[in-house]
């Protein structure tokens, strides 16, 4: 593991030297840190709004440092399509996802964004519920029925009911303006880790049996004993997922948070009772007198069927 040492170098400190000045104070920083070269890694922090914040970050080197490149990665490329009537935004997301590994394309409205799924295949959609004309929310609502990548909806409006509807008609998460860039790369990172790439099937698993379902963790699928598939969100997937592999055991909002969004549950965060209700509907034969999934009064949730595991088949 390689050793980091860090020297900020902010937009104040540039602006009160000569430009000739930075190079000398950065190398006798350098000086006192460490007796050999490092080398420079520049990195940037961005926040939106609120423009550039630059640092640089100062990386000594391992032993095995070298100038050799590394052959590029046959790993696919994550792909996101931002719906954002604001080309700014869409613009600052494109150039900050862009550098971070991931295909970026815009569209500005329900149509394009239409018309982009229909020529190319995309892991996620990033939809602003604040569009003009055809609403953010018909449009979530839109994509859960015709199409089966993961949806993170963006919205600036204040009202939290804006959220739950979005969870209610499918969305995996949201995100609220103004946003921090590297909050929206976490989130984005921790949805496509629940989604398969391009609505496929992750790599390996097993089969689960319960209460007559079959969930498939290899096939990301759920399906009654008779054959029929019960279409699952991958917000919803996760949820079920973390449910049947700790049966009978209570777990609280933020750890089923945690397990399914990759962060803590906020002090009105409403997003697993949301999704909670949802799952409900497709599993319990009564959703208003749910068998498999109750609540524990102050304390969270608990899955009360048996599970059964079976290898999947290759």
């Amino acid at each position: 593991m390689r050793a980091h040492n860090k020297v900020s170098v902010n937009d104040t400190d540039l602006n009160r030297q000569p430009a000739q000045a930075v190079p000398q104070a950065v190398a006798a920083a350098m000086r006192r840190r460490a007796a050999r070269p490092l080398a420079v890694n520049p990195r940037a922090n961005l926040t939106w709004p609120g423009g550039l914040a630059r640092s640089l970050e100062w990386v000594r080197p391992g032993p095995s440092s070298s100038m050799t490149a590394t052959p590029p990665s046959t790993a696919p490329t994550p792909s996101v399509l931002v719906v954002d009537d604001d080309p700014q935004v869409g613009e600052l997301l494109s150039g900050y996802l862009g550098t971070r590994g991931f295909r970026v394309a815009t569209a500005a409205n329900g149509a394009q964004m239409r018309e982009r799924l229909q020529r190319e295949p995309f892991d996620l959609v990033l939809l602003d519920l604040g569009l003009p004309g055809e609403d953010g929310l018909h449009l979530t609502g839109w994509l859960r029925e015709n199409w089966h990548g993961a949806i993170i909806i963006v919205t600036g409006r204040g009202e939290a009911v804006d959220r739950v509807v979005g969870l209610e008609l499918g969305a995996d998460d949201y995100v609220a303006k103004p946003f921090d860039l590297r909050e929206m790369l976490a989130r984005v990172r921790a949805v496509l880790r629940r989604a398969p790439p391009h609505g496929g099937a992750s790599a390996a698993g097993s089969v689960l049996h319960f209460a007559g379902f079959r969930l498939d963790t290899k096939a990301r699928s759920l399906k009654r004993q008779g054959g029929e598939e019960v279409p699952l969100t991958s917000g919803e997937y996760e949820l079920l997922l973390a449910f049947v592999m700790a049966p009978h055991k209570v777990q609280s909002r933020d750890e089923l948070l945690n397990a399914t969004h990759g962060r803590d549950a906020g002090p009105y965060d409403k997003t697993i009772d949301v999704q909670v209700v949802r799952l409900r509907r497709k599993i319990e034969r009564d959703a208003t007198q749910p068998d498999l999934i109750k609540a524990v009064r102050g304390a969270g949730y608990v899955w009360t069927a048996d599970v059964r595991r079976d290898h999947a088949t290759p």
